[in-house]
């Protein structure tokens, strides 16, 4: 008998609605490391869902995903997080039975389905609840982002029907998971947001965070199904709204009489979400291979790293009204062979408030005490340092940052953020009164941005003045943060159209003098500045003709964005990149996001759009020409559009978050070193 095919598995984190940059990257990394026969995208895919009363519209990524605007590279399945879904989704999976686009597939929230590999992936969806887990008598929907008892009994009944064939059934898999019956409940892969109980009992893997996996988000009734269907990969969307998405792969462990059965367990990190205060983005993507599993299964050697199971080798206590199944055998994790009847019998084991035989404190690893009862539980040890203020001498959960409070009651925002309607930095807008008191969907004006907190402004000492390549008189040149062209990783990128640029030649050319937009500097002052714009502009050609390159540079000019500061993005492309292509690829990719542009023919002109109260969006093309397209009122424009653009012609899309290509400082210097000493013969300031 043939072994069946290995099947090839992309798995990611929780999107929190970005979903055109997560199918961009999917897109990339399915290049890079493919070909993948499938996507499964744990946690929470869309993000919160919208108020009440405050209707999706038709640019709404969700809107357009289930319009079928949206490229999806691979046939994707997606779970509920820790949010209800949107109204429009919910409404799609009434209609199709499970299909929302074309490759995205909704897994039912306590669902088992059979892919046409063979594989039997089981997902139960929602967040856990002690005390709704037991007293809702009905089945929660995707309008309740909670699972319960039912919830879960319904899972482990499907877990024993032979689900459907989602390709061969358009995925009709409720009204088709009963047609039949199985004699085994054991799953390939199971797809939870909540954590097992005792997860990290026996495992000596690092632990991301001092407190892992969070309390809130542990629950005993997934430890009893993985008990249950006993999944070979049991993967985690790592967190929510209490705490940060975090990567943590445990060793495997084996299961007795089941022909060595392994489990792996992973929790991965967000796609989506809020950018860390420190660092980089916590993993959030696993790829590997599985085997469908043959009706007489070989049996399965031990993986050298093994530990002993924690489902089995654990007494676990449910806790709840509606018990599910509980073994009593085996050895306590904590303290050795000692029974644990229930959570009050630690204490009864020995005399009161004091630990078992066997018993170590986990921080100082002390026979005396309990952790809770721990000495140095209230102070880290040395060389912790907090992730949110990055200071010592207190854990995350003490952190005064983390718990201070703004000035209308509610929780204080991070550095940097400005309530968009009254411009405070002290509350968060939900928590504004101006935004309470105004009707929605109207807003007060941004408040204006003060150049000593402008990312341009010479004057703002946070400036990173290590990239600027080049100062004027009216203007100066820098590399950008996280630029375009792969400088130091080249090598990942074999199949791209790389520029040969000392340094990679993504630059920024910005006036010194603070304005929002070219086309606002006033007639009398702009002649200067557009003079030394046009000098760099044409010592940036040259320079780049010397690499066999030519210039693409675009404009964002918003009005309505707090008055920000005017810059031009110059980018080299290759001359192998014919300016007709370059214009076609703007158009098209306008078209597919409802950007028109109007093209104007080289002339005499000093390059800036006409003066007046609109916003725009301008490129120059190689060959002198320009394409602009007007903002409008109420429309929303990417801001990163043409970035979107540049890093799909040149067959690099992974690399359009500009803060996935952020690099250390000391990259950066070695970047500007190179372009600055290539630069300096053409560089009309020198």
């Amino acid at each position: 008998m043939s072994t069946p095919p290995n099947v090839k598995i992309l798995t990611v984190g929780s999107a929190a609605g970005s979903l055109r940059e997560l199918f961009t990257k999917i897109k990339a990394i399915d290049a890079k490391h493919g070909k993948f026969d499938l996507v499964l995208c744990t946690g929470d895919f869309f993000g919160p869902p919208k108020d009440e009363g405050e209707e999706y519209k038709e640019d709404d990524e969700i809107i357009q995903l289930l319009n079928g605007k949206l490229e999806v590279p691979l046939e994707c399945f997606i779970m509920q997080g820790e949010h209800s879904l949107p109204q429009p989704v919910i409404e799609q999976f009434a209609k199709t039975g499970g299909q929302l686009a074309h490759k995205i597939f909704l897994l039912h929230k306590s669902g088992v389905m059979t892919t046409a590999h063979g594989l039997r992936i089981a997902c139960l969806g929602g967040i856990y609840d002690a005390n709704l887990y037991s007293v809702s008598e009905t089945v929660h929907g995707f309008t309740s982002p909670f699972f319960t008892s039912l919830t879960v009994e319904k899972l482990l009944a499907n877990t024993m029907a032979n689900s459907t064939d989602t390709k061969n059934s358009s995925y009709d898999s409720l009204a088709a998971i009963r047609a039949g019956s199985s004699n085994s409940q054991l799953i390939d892969i199971l797809l939870t947001n909540a954590f097992p109980a005792h997860i990290t009992a026996f495992s000596s893997a690092p632990l991301p965070t001092p407190i892992f996996p969070p309390p809130t988000l542990v629950s005993d009734p997934v430890a009893d199904v993985v008990r249950r269907i006993k999944p070979r990969y049991h993967f985690v969307a790592g967190g929510g709204s209490q705490t940060s998405p975090q990567f943590w792969e445990r060793e495997p462990f084996v299961w007795d009489g089941e022909d060595g059965r392994v489990t792996r367990f992973l929790s991965l990190g967000a796609f989506g979400g809020p950018v860390p205060a420190t660092g980089k983005k916590p993993r959030w993507f696993y790829a590997f291979s599985i085997s469908p599993q043959s009706s007489t299964p070989a049996p399965v050697s031990r993986p050298p790293n093994a530990t002993k199971n924690p489902f089995t080798d654990v007494k676990m206590t449910q806790g709840t009204k509606r018990q599910l199944a509980v073994d009593d055998a085996g050895e306590n994790f904590r303290w050795g062979a000692v029974k644990q009847g229930s959570k009050r019998s630690r204490t009864e084991a020995t005399e009161p408030g004091k630990p078992p035989p066997g018993y170590k404190c986990k921080i100082c690893e002390s026979p005396d005490h309990f952790i809770n009862d721990c000495p140095d539980r209230a102070k880290p040890k040395e060389g912790y340092v907090c992730k949110i203020c990055n200071e010592s001498g207190h854990f995350v959960r003490d952190c005064p940052v983390k718990n201070a409070v703004g000035d209308t009651g509610g929780k204080k925002p991070r550095e940097g953020y400005v309530c968009r309607a009254c411009g405070s930095e002290n509350h968060y807008i939900q928590d504004c009164p101006t935004a309470q008191a105004r009707p929605k969907g109207h807003r007060a004006p941004p408040k204006e941005i003060a150049p000593d907190s402008c990312w341009f402004c010479l004057s703002n000492p946070n400036l990173a003045k290590h990239l600027i390549v080049s100062i004027g008189s009216e203007c100066y040149v820098t590399l950008p943060k996280g630029q375009i062209i792969p400088t130091h990783s080249a090598s990942d990128h074999p199949k791209a159209n790389i520029p040969k640029v000392p340094g990679g030649g993504h630059v920024l050319i910005v006036p010194i003098t603070h304005y929002p937009t070219y086309a606002t500097i006033p007639e009398d002052l702009a002649r200067p500045i557009v003079e030394e714009t046009n000098k760099y502009k044409s010592a940036l050609r040259a320079f780049y003709a010397k690499h066999h390159c030519h210039p693409v540079s675009f404009e964002v000019g918003r009005l309505t964005a707090k008055g920000g500061h005017a810059h031009i993005q110059a980018v080299p492309v290759p001359t192998s990149i014919s300016a007709s292509t370059i214009l076609d690829t703007f158009t098209k990719e306008g078209q597919r996001l409802g950007i028109d542009f109007e093209v104007q023919e080289p002339d005499e002109g000093d390059g800036r759009v006409p003066a007046g109260d609109r916003g725009y969006f301008k490129v120059d093309l190689p060959d002198g020409k320009r394409m602009v397209h007007w903002l409008r009122d109420g429309v929303p424009f990417g801001v990163q559009f043409g970035r979107q653009v540049l890093v799909s012609l040149l067959g690099m899309p992974e690399r359009f978050d500009w803060k996935e290509c952020d690099q250390d400082e000391e990259d950066d210097k070695k970047d500007v070193k190179a372009f600055k000493e290539a630069f300096s013969v053409f560089d009309p300031t020198l």
